[in-house]
């Protein structure tokens, strides 16, 4: 029997009605779909409280209010605080932020052991992971295909300073029993990587069966295609949660101040104990980097990589202000022509 299709403005659904608390599972443009107790479904958003006012936009793995319609689609009110938030710089760079995911427990940045593993872009995610409060932990992927394991281990050493690192196939499930601490029942695990690292394979092997579609990576270069279009929320056997990302090979930052400090502590244990305070780091006698430089126990990679994230996160924040001054002028428009 077809469901009788529903009419209803979703701005006009009863507001008597007790709102309920749900989970985001995907994102897919203006729909979002949902757990609730009472059951899944699809919702649109309060337009008056998210375009008007100051709600953040609901990502994979919040958690929010809702008016639950268990015939239409559901009307999506309030966004609750989240615990942990990862978002990146939108790529229609008029928008500024993009949320990726919020409300988990550890952070699955995933690197392939081929030429496509790459060191700044490894420091990148673990800045974006520190920033957004939860734990990361560092998946090295198609473990069977290195010929040459200690070398690569020793280069993410390197980069992920005291985070974990695990050697990992989801061909020949090598590694993956290790990975079972984290995915304790109630936690949620984001997958982080570019295209081609095998995060689809690795999901598909936690979970015992194809949950999500894999493609075979290029012979010529070792990268891939992007399988993953929308960021979708998983439940593993285990009791545990994934969401799934898309591969984003280019991860701008939006506002990582913290999660570069904790990233680089190697750079900043030296920052502040320069012979003066406003060193440059360039020129200047008793610069406390140029000599860890001289020395080796720094990096020219590691400084630059630094430097350059540092200069990135600075342009997002200004940025950040010219877009909240902007929406702020819009919504007094908006009012004084409303009212009027």
């Amino acid at each position: 029997m077809n469901r009788k299709q529903d009419t209803r403005d979703p701005e006009r659904i009863s507001h008597a009605e007790e709102p309920l608390k749900a989970r985001i599972t995907a994102v897919h443009k203006d729909r979002f779909n949902f757990i609730c107790s009472a059951g899944e479904g699809q919702a649109t958003l309060k337009t008056s409280n998210y375009y008007l006012g100051d709600q953040d936009f609901p990502t994979t793995g919040d958690q929010v209010l809702l008016h639950y319609d268990p015939d239409g689609c559901s009307q999506i009110l309030e966004t609750l605080p989240r615990k942990t938030y990862f978002s990146r710089r939108n790529p229609n760079l008029s928008r500024g932020e993009q949320a990726v995911a919020a409300n988990f427990d550890y952070v699955f940045i995933i690197q392939s052991l081929n030429q496509d593993f790459n060191e700044q872009r490894l420091e990148r995610y673990l800045t974006i992971a520190w920033q957004s409060g939860a734990m990361p932990v560092v998946l090295l992927s198609k473990a069977d295909l290195c010929e040459d394991l200690e070398s690569y281990l020793n280069r993410a050493k390197q980069c992920a300073m005291g985070v974990p690192l695990h050697p990992v196939s989801a061909k020949t499930g090598q590694g993956l029993d290790e990975l079972q601490e984290y995915l304790q029942p109630g936690k949620t695990i984001v997958f982080l990587g570019s295209s081609g690292v095998g995060k689809s394979s690795l999901v598909n092997a936690l979970a015992g069966q194809e949950r999500m579609k894999t493609k075979r990576i290029r012979d010529e270069d070792g990268k891939g295609r992007h399988t993953t279009t929308h960021r979708e929320l998983i439940q593993l056997p285990q009791g545990a949660m994934v969401i799934d990302t898309p591969g984003m090979r280019e991860l701008g930052i939006w506002d990582a101040e913290s999660g570069l400090d904790e990233a680089f502590q190697d750079v900043e244990s030296l920052l502040g104990t320069c012979k003066f305070h406003d060193c440059t780091h360039t020129a200047e006698p008793g610069c406390a980097i140029k000599e860890a430089l001289a020395k080796g126990t720094l990096s020219p990679e590691r400084w630059n990589s630094y430097c350059k994230l540092e200069k990135e996160i600075a342009y997002a924040q200004k940025k950040d202000l010219h877009l909240k001054k902007k929406k702020e002028k819009q919504i007094s428009k908006y009012l004084r022509k409303h009212y009027k």
